[in-house]
């Protein structure tokens, strides 16, 4: 429920940011490493958020599933130690 919310409120503020956008229709020039090129500022607004609120979202589940796996690795250690706590004197 929590990560429900919280993708929400960005949500939210992804559609706040494409509306600051629209009444900002203006081309800029974006520097790449490379090339150079024109873009509209709503566009560019909204391309750099999605792409950082992807990444942060991947290094998340990255985190998460590696938590997850020692975990699983650890569960079965616990389990004996409790039975091995229940035997002792």
């Amino acid at each position: 429920m929590k990560a429900f919310l919280i993708t929400a409120v960005i949500a939210a503020l992804f559609v706040l940011m494409m509306a600051f956008g629209a009444q900002n229709d203006q081309v800029v020039t974006v520097n790449y490493f490379i090339a150079k090129g024109e873009v509209s500022l709503p566009m560019l607004l909204g391309a750099t958020f999605l792409t950082g609120f992807i990444l942060s979202w991947l290094l998340a589940l990255g985190i998460i599933l590696r938590q997850k796996l020692i975990i699983r690795k650890l569960r079965p250690k616990a389990s004996k130690d409790d039975v091995k706590a229940a035997d002792a004197p």
